[in-house]
């Protein structure tokens, strides 16, 4: 039977093997992390709790109609603008309520990723736990709270290209100032007329 390939190896070897690795983890001293007395190090980008900005939020729904598990509650009233100079009052939506139930979320992050306005993000917090599952329901307000804990977004990579905004920025210094545009005179037209 050329075709087949013999099994290399002694009867028992993965046995061995086997044996040979836990032997090896069971000599390497085990490092215990203190918490709660001693704070851990997380990842940078590790998903704690979902924060709210407020002012940021237009009550567009997407949000809530992405997430997967029908976790955010929105709810808001039309209120009129008076815009000076407009010809009628405009309207714009006022958050009344804005909840999501951490008893129910996922941390899939859909919710931050559509948000189109910037107004949620993640903060780093997992310490929340709460002894009755009904506390697990954060209104606007605790979710507001959370945004002291958002950190920073990270550097631009100096080696990447530079953003929309920043070229845009640096065209706009580096053009020379133009001058301000000059209305012609009414004068004769070329076919002899008068311009209006």
């Amino acid at each position: 039977m050329g075709g087949m390939s013999e099994r290399s190896g002694m009867p028992g070897e993965g046995l061995v093997k086997g044996l040979a690795v836990t032997l090896k983890t069971m000599t390497r001293p085990s490092t215990t992390q203190q918490y709660p007395d001693v704070a851990p190090e997380l990842p940078p980008r590790s998903r704690g709790v979902i924060a709210l900005l407020e002012e940021n939020c237009t009550v567009c729904m997407l949000c809530a109609r992405e997430c997967p598990d029908w976790c955010i509650y929105i709810d808001s009233h039309k209120e009129e603008v008076t815009v000076p100079g407009a010809a009628r009052p405009r309207q714009r939506n006022v958050l009344d309520k804005f909840d999501i139930d951490f008893s129910l979320c996922m941390y899939c992050g859909i919710c931050v990723e559509v948000c189109p306005f910037d107004a949620l993000y993640w903060s780093p917090e997992f310490e929340y736990a709460e002894h009755d599952i009904k506390d697990l329901l954060h209104d606007k307000d605790h979710l507001g709270e959370w945004m002291a804990t958002v950190p920073p977004p990270p550097a631009h990579d100096p080696h990447g290209d530079p953003s929309k905004e920043e070229t845009t920025a640096a065209r706009k210094a580096a053009a020379p100032a133009r001058p301000a545009a000059v209305r012609p005179e009414p004068g004769p037209a070329a076919d002899g007329g008068t311009a209006p």
